[in-house]
């Protein structure tokens, strides 16, 4: 995978901030699950993507750069959580329950 600890030029990727965020929620999610509902580790996700994403990938401050900024983040959040769920359950399959 990597032979050198991450540096900017890969959290400029996308591939790079998704596993950062990857790592980072994991990391830290008992310490959000302890205190909050479950759905709130999405929405901290979503606010790691998007602080990392401002630092790292942004394209300017115009409304536009900010907008696409927002867009890039739910991408990354969207990615990385799949990306978990790939990497510890790759064999998981989802039931529906009908009443």
């Amino acid at each position: 995978m990597f032979n050198e600890f991450m540096d900017i030029q890969i959290l400029s990727t996308f591939a790079g901030l998704t596993g950062s965020v990857m790592i980072i929620v994991q990391f830290t999610k008992s310490l959000v699950k302890n205190k909050f509902e479950d759905y709130i580790v999405r929405l901290y996700s979503f606010v790691i993507a998007l602080i990392l994403t401002f630092v790292f990938a942004s394209k300017g401050y115009r409304i536009e750069d900010i907008i696409v900024t927002i867009i890039n983040a739910i991408m990354i959040t969207m990615t990385s959580m799949g990306g978990y769920e790939l990497i510890t359950d790759p064999k998981a399959r989802k039931t529906c329950n009908k009443k």
